[in-house]
């Protein structure tokens, strides 16, 4: 079988993380990929901790169930750090990538011991220069196809753009503004 990359993302209720896994999965599935894009949470407020997943690979997937060890973790809210351990079961061979505004060797201690690829992303501060909003799940889904390589980075920022176009046809501000904060998130994660 061919190489799945499995990805789990943290996050709170209402940063995007469900979006942006959600978002990951229709880009690779437009490329070819088979995939999985599924959250987990349950009566949780906005706020509150959520989890979720992606499966991408070039065979079709028979496993349908949450991910316990993954390549990739991707954290949108600095602040689990503390309250969860976000690199339980996280492939050394992999990475995590983390909203902040930090290099990565200032956040390894928080890490619980993790010894593969941290990297960093001050997806707040793109967001907010580029959206006029903290919305920090475009900017980290840059981020993690550029640290993971899962999709080619052309094929992801043309299919990303078709589905913006989709998504926000009468508002090309809003188009313009996601796409530039996904191109430069790509350029500007740190440790990759």
């Amino acid at each position: 079988m061919s190489k799945m990359v499995e990805i789990r993302w943290h996050g709170r209720g209402g940063q995007g993380a469900k979006t942006a896994s959600l978002l990951l999965a229709d880009a690779a599935f437009n490329t070819g990929k088979y995939v999985q894009g599924f959250p987990e949470y349950g009566p949780e407020r906005m706020g509150a901790p959520i989890s979720a997943y992606n499966r991408i690979s070039d065979e079709r997937c028979s496993v349908h169930s949450n991910i316990y060890d993954p390549d990739y973790v991707v954290v949108v809210d600095e602040t689990l750090l503390s309250s969860l351990d976000v690199t339980n079961g996280l492939k050394e061979s992999g990475g995590i990538i983390i909203n902040s505004n930090k290099d990565p060797a200032q956040l390894r201690d928080k890490l619980k011991g993790y010894k593969g690829k941290v990297c960093t992303i001050d997806a707040g501060k793109i967001s907010e220069e580029e959206l006029g909003k903290n919305f920090p799940n475009i900017p980290m889904l840059g981020a993690v196809v550029k640290v993971s390589g899962v999709i080619p980075e052309a094929d992801f920022i043309s299919k990303m753009e078709a589905s913006f176009k989709t998504q926000f046809a009468s508002k090309a501000s809003v188009i313009d503004g996601n796409m530039k904060a996904l191109k430069r998130s790509m350029q500007e994660v740190k440790g990759c």
